[in-house]
């Protein structure tokens, strides 16, 4: 337990105090936000708001969990290592796609095509590494490496790892359209992984899972790093995360629920993304099909904003869902913990 307060203390304060030197740092090169030109209008003033915020968050994250090993007993694992290892690649991908944004002083940096690849790249490593090298259950999950207990086989499992990853990058890369939503959503999230890692330690015999602590400090190390950051990333930003932030945040959440053996729990515990990336499916096939909208824009927390709610309202409410679906999420894990209990 202590640990995981190190873990996520450290990359709390390493983000808190980091991060304004960063504003300096990149202020003073013009590293600004670019604006896509057919979101809200109320959204132009911030073109030029300090960007590549992602960087502090990976930072972040890679010293608080490199400090909750300082002066404990618990051992590195390769499970924790490759959940890290996975969303600063990610990181480093969504940097090159803002860095090459900010050069063509455009709200276009890498082209979708490109973009998927190296996507595809990573989330592809990730699972073939997280069979052969960390020897994670091939069985669809939804609370343990037993319910529902579905052998994928090894070939399948990878199959269904490489969606998940680039399934929930992007989910997080459409909700980060809002000061300090993606970052205050993602809290949420990894604050139920943190506790749901330590759960699964102290439970060994029931989830079977050799790296749960360790992974549970990848999770609060993420938190720490999400809720400095989103000191100064709140309405309004003084830095925006960028692709590099977003794409780490969502790769880091769907490689701690593959490896923790939360597949589709995944779903419940990160449903504000969820619904974020649906609204945008929706809005398409309706547009194309129908040649109708659903919404006024998609994702659809800019629905609410040209409806007339404050941004702030906005983001509040969304926060609000994301901390209940997380719950929830929660609630079902332990569900399933006190269901098996009265069986044995």
């Amino acid at each position: 337990m202590l640990s995981l307060m190190e873990s996520g203390g450290c990359g709390f304060l390493i983000a808190l105090f980091v991060t304004p030197l960063w504003i300096r740092f990149v202020r003073a090169r013009s590293l600004g936000q670019q604006i896509r030109e057919d979101g809200p209008a109320t959204h132009h003033a911030k073109a030029g708001t300090p960007t590549l915020g992602g960087v502090i968050i990976v930072f972040a994250a890679i010293v608080g969990y490199l400090m909750g090993h300082v002066g404990t007993s618990i051992d590195f694992t390769r499970g924790g290592v490759l959940a890290l290892g996975v969303t600063v690649a990610s990181g480093l991908l969504g940097f090159t796609d803002d860095y090459l944004a900010i050069r063509n002083a455009r709200n276009l940096g890498l082209n979708k095509r490109g973009k998927l690849v190296g996507q595809l790249v990573v989330a592809a490593i990730f699972a073939v590494l997280a069979v052969y090298w960390v020897h994670t259950s091939t069985n669809l999950s939804f609370t343990r490496y037993s319910n529902p207990g579905w052998n994928l086989t090894a070939g399948g499992w990878i199959i269904f790892a490489i969606f998940v990853i680039v399934a929930t990058s992007n989910a997080v890369n459409l909700t980060d359209g809002l000061d300090g939503l993606a970052a205050g959503s993602a809290t949420f999230c990894f604050g139920v992984l943190s506790i749901i890692g330590y759960w699964q330690f102290r439970h060994f015999s029931i989830y079977r899972l050799h790296s749960a602590l360790d992974l549970g400090l990848v999770a609060v190390a993420l938190v720490g790093a999400c809720l400095g950051f989103l000191w100064w990333n709140a309405a309004p930003a003084k830095i925006m995360m960028g692709d590099t932030g977003s794409l780490a945040i969502g790769t880091g959440l769907g490689a701690l629920c593959l490896l923790m053996n939360l597949d589709l729990l995944l779903v419940i515990i990160g449903g504000l993304f969820v619904a974020e990336t649906a609204s945008v499916i929706i809005q398409v096939v309706s547009f194309r099909l129908f040649g109708r909208r659903v919404f006024r824009m998609a994702p659809f927390h800019h629905h609410f904003e040209l409806r007339g709610w404050p941004e702030v309202t906005v983001i509040i409410r969304f926060w609000v869902l994301a901390g209940l679906l997380a719950m929830l999420g929660l609630g079902i894990f332990y569900g399933d913990f006190l269901k098996i209990g009265m069986v044995v």
